[in-house]
């Protein structure tokens, strides 16, 4: 069996860059807002809102005073909003400017998030994540499922043997124990190979991935450990910029899978993901097949295999 890839760890490859990237997203979070309402505001057209087209448009989408008046507030306001230059809007304010730009459930909360205040925000680094004992015995006893605890950061917390099985078979499957060890799921899919190949649609895997890690972004932007990952695969993995630069936003609470295993092939595998009632922003990630079909079947061929656990 290979044994983790660097990639795997949770600590950055170079002390330098782990430096230079915490530093500059800890900038671009003051910015966060403002890159969000934009992008947003670039991707309604007129004719999307109700709203005439009049004159020469010289940037993609609705201009600032459009929006502001959908949004009922002042143009001033809202440009120094989207500017990061106000960072106490009301609730009645931010539901005006969800309502104007068209947003969904998940985008709506990460507007939310961005523009609490922030002395309202705890600090979240003091102590390494801790799984809970019913939550470790839940995922043990569900042998023919393949389960997978993630913490805030995507990293591994813990594993039943079949989730090990199927998401990293490559990893030793009890560093999730091992704090500075611990696997991440999003670093490894765009810096590790193995992780890459597992995936037959890898570029739907990586949209889902960073905009579940956009959303996660916004929730804990106190996080210093997440704002040094976000900063490490900027600087590291050119797809991954390109996708974050684009500001997704998704919960993904469920859908569809598609891996390329190397011990049992093939494998279309639904997946859920289950939150707890707490705010860890921990996730249990479970997948199931279809009864009788071949992922079914490649799943109980799995199960059935050696593992080293």
């Amino acid at each position: 069996m290979t044994g983790p890839t660097n990639a795997s760890s949770t600590s950055p490859a170079s002390t330098t860059q782990a430096r230079t990237a915490q530093a500059s997203t800890a900038q671009a979070g003051s910015t966060a807002l403002g890159d969000f309402l934009r992008i947003r505001r670039s991707g309604l057209q007129p004719e999307d809102v109700g709203l005439p087209t009049y004159g020469v448009r010289r940037v993609p989408g609705l201009r600032r005073e459009e929006l502001a008046l959908l949004a009922g507030v002042s143009m001033t306001y809202y440009t120094r909003l989207e500017q990061g230059l106000s960072n106490n809007a009301s609730p009645a304010v931010l539901e005006a400017i969800t309502r104007a730009l068209r947003l969904n459930e998940a985008e709506r909360a990460h507007l939310m998030d961005l523009a609490a205040p922030a002395p309202t925000r705890r600090r979240r680094n003091a102590k390494p994540d801790r799984v809970r004992p019913g939550t470790l015995r839940l995922i043990d006893s569900l042998a023919g499922t393949p389960a997978v605890v993630l913490g805030r950061r995507s990293e591994v917390l813990a594993w039943n043997v079949l989730g090990h099985a199927l998401v990293a078979s490559h990893v030793d499957f009890e560093s999730p124990d091992r704090p500075a060890e611990r696997p991440n799921l999003t670093r490894m899919l765009f810096l590790d190979a193995h992780t890459r190949d597992l995936y037959a649609r890898w570029g739907e895997e990586a949209a889902r991935a960073v905009a579940s890690l956009r959303l996660l972004a916004g929730r804990f932007d106190d996080d210093q450990h997440l704002h040094a990952l976000i900063g490490e695969l900027t600087l590291n993995s050119a797809e991954f910029a390109r996708l974050w630069a684009k500001h997704p936003v998704d919960i993904c609470r469920s859908g569809l899978k598609y891996f390329d295993h190397p011990t049992v092939g093939s494998l279309e595998l639904h997946f859920e993901v289950l939150t707890p009632p707490d705010d860890s922003g921990h996730r249990i990630l479970m997948y199931t097949a279809e009864p009788d079909s071949p992922s079914a079947a490649a799943l109980q061929l799995l199960q059935s295999a050696p593992h080293w656990s």
